[in-house]
């Protein structure tokens, strides 16, 4: 597994965080062919998207249904997570999902709750998460 090292774009020029790791590790590497790749980075979910998901989003659900937590993350992610894009259909894990894509899964299941469970899960800033 190769390390990540994190930078900005500034002016068109590549400005990386930590500069000295960068080059001692490229040091390991003289004389090999090397490969580079940059792009945005994907911050995964945050605790605060985890600790709403587990303390709201599944407890109410769960309550709603009589399924037990792991129960009811397991049917959400059959809901709204399959991968149909390869040969055998997968469950994508909600722990691989970047902020953004997680905010779209919660969405899903706000929406599917209301109009199929008739059950409304109130939005992260109408709780108090402080657990």
């Amino acid at each position: 597994m190769n390390p990540l090292f994190l930078g900005h774009v500034q002016g068109g020029e590549l400005r990386l965080g930590t500069l000295d790791d960068f080059k001692h590790y490229l040091s390991g590497l003289e004389g090999k062919e090397v490969q580079i790749s940059v792009g945005p980075v994907k911050r995964p979910r945050s605790d605060n998207q985890n600790r709403y998901y587990w303390g709201v989003v599944i407890k109410l659900l769960s309550e709603t249904t009589g399924y037990l937590d792991t129960e009811m993350h397991d049917a959400l992610r059959m809901l709204f997570l399959r991968d149909m894009n390869k040969l055998i259909p997968t469950l994508r894990s909600t722990t691989s999902l970047t902020t953004a894509e997680f905010e779209e899964y919660l969405e899903k299941i706000r929406m599917w709750a209301s109009q199929e469970m008739n059950c409304v899960i109130p939005l992260p800033n109408e709780v108090d998460l402080q657990t």
